[in-house]
């Protein structure tokens, strides 16, 4: 199951996108993090990198 990304939580600093080993994560329009679901591998290095916890698992 891929990573959920709370919107409302995220600042746009982008270290997730740095850290995911498999490249599922981007920063869309607005400046925020998003996971591509379909290349998501659930390793939760995001999870842990995120410096405001709008990442879980």
């Amino acid at each position: 199951m891929p990573v959920k990304i709370n919107e409302d939580t995220c600042i746009g600093c982008g270290a997730c996108v740095g850290v995911c080993p498999v490249g599922a994560l981007s920063m869309n329009d607005d400046s925020k993090s998003t996971c591509d679901e379909g290349t998501c591998i659930d390793c939760g290095a995001c999870v842990s990198t995120c410096p405001v916890e709008a990442i879980s698992q």
